[in-house]
């Protein structure tokens, strides 16, 4: 059971940094930056070169990299745990067939360009790391500590609060991919007026695993509360943040999670998610066949360029992105402050 537990806790750990480049993905418009799928510009995806991973590009196929490796850990996982039987085993198979759904559904977006996907995978991966959080909680050696009765109205409150940043979660793509920010709003005032009081009551009893986690998600209460004033100041209002549009990602990039574990042990983490989505259409450039992988990004790495801009609205041909591969765009050459971008 110890090697299940770092092999669980590695996965999430792995998870998390798959979600980050996800937020990367698509806070820098590079969400159709490879317009194939499972291949990579026609190429193995594992075997592509790492010379022709620029701008777009990178984020793109280095998150499609993370998901692979997330997968064969997942699958490893699932594995050690067969041997366990019951509970375990069925949660192994169940995170397997999680992260073989969430990876189909991320290759039907590339393939589609169906915003309906997006909505679909950003809370799928959600649900997919709070599964992996619950099999590196039942695989510690702290389960098997005696369990602190708790109450049937904490319990309930629990169960509330953890459905409650679920719905904040899928608030949070709509904003993204929708706009709308009225629920993402009325979610963010629910889920900071019961979570406190969740943590608050399980960090009364003094539970081995219920008390320390319980702090631990009063702390990221905090720092989602930074970095969601964050991203409201860079996105929606007129005040102008310091540094480029890189340092204004940190702000909007963040990992949103939600926590769980089993029967009455049962939380959750507060999340949400505001960037400003920029996705470019490529039908005009697929039409034309410039899919090499720097022609591509030349005219979406970076949507606010004017030459880029120009490029997508006037058909870009091969020819027109071609000049732009040959030096660097107005965007990194101006580094414009991050309002003018916004």
């Amino acid at each position: 059971m110890k090697w299940a537990h770092r092999l669980a806790m590695l996965t999430a750990a792995a998870a998390c940094v798959l979600i980050v480049f996800g937020g990367l993905v698509t806070n820098t418009g590079a969400a159709l930056a490879v317009p194939d799928w499972p291949t990579t510009f026609g190429q193995n995806m594992f075997l592509f070169p790492s010379s022709q991973m620029v701008g777009g590009v990178f984020y793109e196929h280095s998150h499609r990299l993370l998901g692979a490796l997330v997968g064969a850990l997942t699958l490893a996982l699932a594995a050690t745990l067969w041997s366990s039987g019951g509970h375990l085993r069925a949660l192994g198979v169940v995170a397997v067939v999680a992260v073989l759904t969430q990876g189909v559904v991320g290759g039907l977006r590339v393939v589609l360009q169906a915003d309906a996907l997006a909505l679909v995978h950003g809370p799928l991966a959600q649900a997919f790391l709070a599964l992996l959080v619950t099999l590196a909680v039942v695989t510690s050696a702290r389960i098997a500590l005696p369990v602190v009765a708790v109450s049937g109205a904490t319990r309930a409150l629990a169960l509330a609060a953890a459905l409650l940043v679920f719905c904040q979660i899928v608030f949070g793509a709509l904003l993204t991919h929708a706009g709308r920010i009225d629920l993402h709003l009325a979610g963010a005032a629910g889920v900071f007026a019961l979570v406190p009081v969740v943590t608050a009551r399980l960090r009364h009893t003094r539970d081995a695993v219920a008390a320390p986690a319980a702090g631990a998600l009063l702390a990221l209460l905090g720092v989602q509360l930074v970095l969601g004033l964050g991203a409201y100041v860079a996105r929606f209002s007129p005040l102008w943040i310091p540094g480029d549009s890189s340092r204004c990602w940190c702000y909007r990039s963040r990992i949103d999670s939600l926590a769980g574990s089993c029967s009455q042990r049962s939380w959750c983490s507060p999340c949400a998610s505001w960037p400003a989505s920029v996705r470019p259409t490529r039908s005009r450039l697929a039409a034309s066949g410039a899919f090499a992988p720097r022609a591509v990004n030349a005219v979406t790495d970076c949507p606010e360029a004017t030459s880029a801009g120009r490029a997508r609205s006037s058909g870009a041909t091969p020819a027109s992105v071609r000049a732009l591969e040959r030096g660097p765009s107005a965007w990194q050459q101006r580094r414009r402050p991050v309002e003018a971008v916004l």
